[in-house]
This record gives C-alpha cells, sequence and structure tokens, in this order.
C-alpha cells in the first residue's frame, strides 16, 4: 500500500530575481546550473520576471548563448525535455561579454540590471505595486578560477551593482590553503556582508545528506547510542569510477585532498557527529559544525605518515575499459606528477561524545565503483547469548547513501525463518527514496540555487567553517610536499593503494565496499550493493594508538 504524502509536492515559487553566472559557458553552468534552474522553472519555482545572465570572455550574441544552453539542457534533461518548456526558460536568457578585469563590462551589466523592463515586470507575478529594480534579488554566482572572486566583487561594488537584496555564490575550492583562503575572504568580504555570501558545496544540497539531519534530530531512535559508548567507528567514502576528464589543469594544482576532503568530506563528517543545535536555523546549524572541525585532533609530521595515504592511478582496466593512467591523460608522462588522485585518512574529533572513535575517510578516482556512502559502525553486544554453532553476532551497520540510489539502510541481526535452533543472519531495513516517495530526487544545485535567492544559507558554508578545515587539512598538505615519497601507484578501477586498506585493517576492520547486486552467504538474494565493515571479535575497546 501506498501512503500519500499530502505535503511533499508542495512547491512555493520564490520572488523575481536577476541571476548572473560568471563563467557563464563553462562547464559547470552549462551541465548543472542552468539545467537545474530549467527544471526549477519546468516545477514552477520561477516567477516569470526573473532573468538569468550568462557572463563569459567570447562576444557572442544572445541567440547563440541560448542555442548553447539548450544543447546542455537537452542532454541533461532527456526525455523531460520540450521545446514548449524550453521556449519559456529561453525568454529569461541574456548573455552579456564582459572581460573580470576590464570595468567597461561591468557598466554594461549595470545597463542591463538596472533597467526598467517593462517586458519582464509586466510578466511579474510579484505582489503590485512592483518592487523596484534596486529591491529586486540580485545573484552573482562565481563559476570561475577563485583567484578572480576578490577582483571580480571589488569591480562589482565600483560599478554600483551591489544593492542589499544581492547575493554571491562562491565556488569550491576556496584557495589553496589557509592563507589564500584568507585572503580572497577578505577581498569578497571587503564588499559583501557576511550573510550576502553564500559558499556553496554541493553535497550538502543532496537529499540524503540533509536527510541525515532529519535522521539524527527527528528520531529518538539513534541518539543514545550516536557517541563513543554505542559507536566503534565511522567510515565515509566518496569513489568516483572516472578520471580528471578534461580537467588536468585544474586537478593538478589540486589533488584529491584540496577537491574533495578539505569540503565535501569533512562537511559530511560534521553533519553526521555534530551536536543537536537550538534551532534550525542556518547559524545554529553552523556553530555546531564549527565545533566539530575545531574539535578535530591534529597530525603532527610524523603522524601524517603514519594516518594518510595518498595515491595515484596508473592504467588499468575501469567500467570493462583499459583506461590510461593519471600522468597520460595529464599529459605528464616524462615528468611524472605527485598530485594525489586518491587519499586515505585516519583521525579522530577530540572530544566528549566522540573521543577514542576513528573516522575513517577516503576518496579517489578511478575506483571500482562509483558512490558515496556514510557507514556508522556500531560496536558489538557485550555478551552472545546463541548457541556456539551460530556464526559470530554482526554488529549493527547504519548506511546512509548518499548516491547513487540515495537512501538509508539499517542493517540488523535477525532469525532465519525455519523450523530447528535459532540460526541468525544479518538483514537490512532499507528506506530508497525514490521507492518510498515515487518522485524524481531533485539534484542537489535544484535546491541550492532557490536557497541562494531566498536568502537561506542553511545549507552553505560560513567563513569560519572553511578556515577551520584548512587548518586541519594544511599540515597534511605541508608534511606531502616536505615528503621525498610520491603518491603510491594504484590501477584503475581498483580500490586504491594497499597501503590505504592496511590503513584500516590494522585497526581490525574491513573497508568499506560498494558490492554488485547479487546473493548473500544464505543464498538469499540481496537487491542493494551489501557494505563490509566488521569489527574482529572480542574487541570492544581496543587500543587505536597506532
Amino acid at each position: 500500500m501506498i501512503i500519500p504524502h499530502p505535503d511533499g509536492n508542495r512547491l512555493v515559487q520564490v520572488a523575481p530575481f536577476d541571476m548572473v553566472v560568471f563563467g557563464g559557458t563553462g562547464d559547470l553552468a552549462m551541465r548543472k546550473l542552468m539545467p537545474a534552474l530549467l527544471r526549477r522553472d519546468i516545477d514552477g519555482q520561477i516567477d516569470t520576471g526573473s532573468r538569468i545572465i550568462g557572463i563569459g570572455r567570447s562576444p557572442i550574441e544572445d541567440g547563440v548563448y541560448a542555442k548553447r544552453v539548450e544543447e546542455s539542457c537537452r542532454s541533461a534533461l532527456g526525455a523531460e525535455f520540450t521545446e514548449q518548456l524550453w521556449s519559456v526558460f529561453a525568454q529569461r536568457l541574456r548573455y552579456v561579454a564582459l572581460d573580470a578585469s576590464n570595468p567597461d563590462g561591468y557598466r554594461r551589466l549595470h545597463d542591463l540590471l538596472n533597467a526598467n523592463d517593462a517586458e519582464h515586470h509586466q510578466k511579474s507575478a510579484a505582489p503590485k505595486p512592483e518592487t523596484p529594480v534596486s529591491a529586486r534579488v540580485r545573484v552573482f554566482y562565481l563559476a570561475t578560477d577563485p583567484i578572480l572572486f576578490g577582483p571580480t566583487c571589488r569591480r562589482l561594488g565600483e560599478a554600483e551593482l551591489v544593492t542589499p537584496q544581492t547575493r554571491v555564490v562562491l565556488e569550491k575550492p576556496i584557495g589553496h590553503d589557509l592563507a589564500s583562503s584568507k585572503a580572497i575572504n577578505d577581498a569578497v568580504g571587503a564588499v559583501f556582508r557576511e550573510d550576502q555570501i553564500f559558499r556553496i558545496d554541493h553535497y550538502l544540497g543532496k537529499e540524503a545528506v540533509q536527510n541525515l539531519l532529519a535522521l539524527r534530530f527527528a528520531n529518538t531512535l539513534f541518539e543514545p547510542v550516536w557517541n563513543a559508548s554505542g559507536v566503534d567507528h565511522i567510515q565515509i567514502t566518496v569513489a568516483e569510477t572516472l578520471g580528471v576528464e578534461g580537467r588536468g589543469d585544474y586537478y593538478d594544482h589540486s589533488g584529491a585532498l584540496r577537491d574533495m576532503v578539505q569540503n565535501h568530506m569533512l562537511q559530511l563528517l560534521c553533519l553526521t557527529t555534530m551536536e543537536p543545535p537550538s534551532k534550525f536555523e542556518p547559524d545554529a546549524i553552523r556553530d555546531e559544525k564549527r565545533k566539530v572541525l575545531r574539535a578535530l585532533r591534529p597530525f603532527s609530521e610524523a603522524e601524517v605518515g603514519t594516518h594518510t595515504v595518498r595515491g595515484q592511478y596508473r592504467a588499468g582496466v575501469a567500467d570493462g575499459a583499459q583506461v590510461s593512467g593519471y600522468n597520460d591523460e595529464i599529459g605528464r608522462v616524462d615528468d611524472p606528477s605527485s598530485t594525489e588522485t586518491f587519499v586515505a585518512i585516519k583521525g579522530e574529533i577530540a572530544n566528549w561524545r566522540w573521543g577514542g572513535v576513528p573516522f575513517y575517510l577516503r576518496t579517489g578516482k578511478r575506483l571500482a565503483a562509483r558512490g558515496s556512502e556514510i557507514v556508522i559502525q556500531f560496536r558489538e553486544v557485550p555478551h552472545d547469548i546463541f548457541p556456539v554453532g551460530n556464526k559470530r553476532l554482526v554488529p549493527n551497520r547504519l548506511i546512509i547513501r548518499v548516491q547513487p540510489d540515495e537512501g538509508i539502510r539499517l542493517n540488523l541481526m535477525t532469525k532465519v525463518p525455519g523450523p530447528g535452533g535459532m540460526r541468525l543472519r544479518p538483514a537490512p531495513l532499507d528506506l530508497s527514496f525514490a521507492e518510498e516517495f515515487h518522485t524524481r530526487s531533485p539534484e542537489a544545485y535544484e535546491r541550492l540555487l532557490l536557497d541562494v535567492v531566498r536568502g537561506d544559507s542553511t545549507l552553505f558554508m560560513r567563513r569560519d567553517e572553511i578556515e577551520a578545515a584548512w587548518s586541519w587539512v594544511e599540515p597534511i598538505l605541508d608534511a606531502w610536499a616536505d615528503s621525498s615519497e610520491l603518491p603510491r601507484l594504484y590501477p584503475a578501477g581498483s580500490w586504491g593503494p594497499s597501503s590505504a586498506i592496511a590503513l584500516i585493517e590494522r585497526d581490525g576492520i574491513t573497508a568499506h565496499e560498494f558490492v554488485q547486486e547479487g546473493e548473500d552467504d544464505d543464498g538469499i538474494p540481496e537487491r542493494h550493493h551489501e557494505s563490509i565493515s566488521v569489527k574482529r571479535a572480542g574487541s570492544i575497546a581496543p587500543n587505536r594508538a597506532t
């Protein structure tokens, strides 16, 4: 029986806005931002008076730009795309050729934004009398190199384009270390108030990540054991099967630690381990995340060698096809790069709730499977009362699937049906969001873009969070830079270097893996992939000083 959810599809239209996308012809804008805005327009959330303005250096006409956006949206939406829906969205699009360092282009942008566009206002569904153009929500989305964030914001200020209702969105990474992050934040903060700055991390817009908040703070089930007394360890894995895919120049100056750990993975860790906020309000939630980041136990230079592993993929087989190694992809066969495409870290949060509980972060490119999951491994029962003939009791395990097939899975020990003795096996309680709610799970950018328009910064990072994350990551970067050791090579299509597996297995834990559909040990089909993360028998509170 399907239980209806009467309010589940209730969508609220946002106020009229102008969204200006710097880097409007780039990969992010075309693959993610424009399709996300089109989907929100299709669902009726964008007011008819809203405009979307792409900014790029190439001098092209509005129609040419609209055609490029159309091609990207056709590819992204597939069968959802129709000419009728597109024609409505296309009327919103404008393009301005602008060199970020040249003030002339900003004057043209100023004229466009401040013109009393009668056509747009007449179509607007906003209450009358009409809101003045200067009071309209104005979003500047900087999908550019972070080095341009400061100069672009300064030019926006000089051109008098910043109004009280203006927001600016900064894409990650914000800097390449703590000092550069502070410099960028200072430059942007000289023009915009902190409440106008939206530092985006698209992982926070994923349904499963938001459901982590609901799971923890809208239910009482887990809170009594969501601490060092009940949790043995935490694993967070973000695995990709793709390589650098044409992003070699960017990636070779970034690497997996800057690209994934400093932002996405630490944010997932924060939401998993933070204290309950007093209210569901932006600063209340971000205050608690900051506390986690500041409680991360820092590494000494020696500990970086024992608690971290960096790797780089070589040629191998991924998704059934032979693929090149990282240096082949970026054209550095004769001068091998030291940039890591894989990172594994064992860390600890030094506070009362989590003291002594290790967390393991792992991310990489060209791995054996694609997926992002958070695994909460609970402790073993203190005493096994069941007959010796049974297999060892497997500790309970909670798996939050971030992507793909977003959902939540709780593994419990149960009796296998049948006569005779107590034969036990693990069985899952499985919640797939798609199957439960019978609706498409929106892309992260769909929610985040409209949150910016609303001025809701709950799912965005505050400056002190960014800098606390860099403070923890930077000693790792420094130790790697001072080391003569290159990243450990691993074959494409594997789960990374063998030393990364040893990093977790020396604590008696099996690394979490995504396994294809099949049968379990009892011959019972598993609908979803299995996650393996089991503590060795007899270890209730092991010494984890290694």
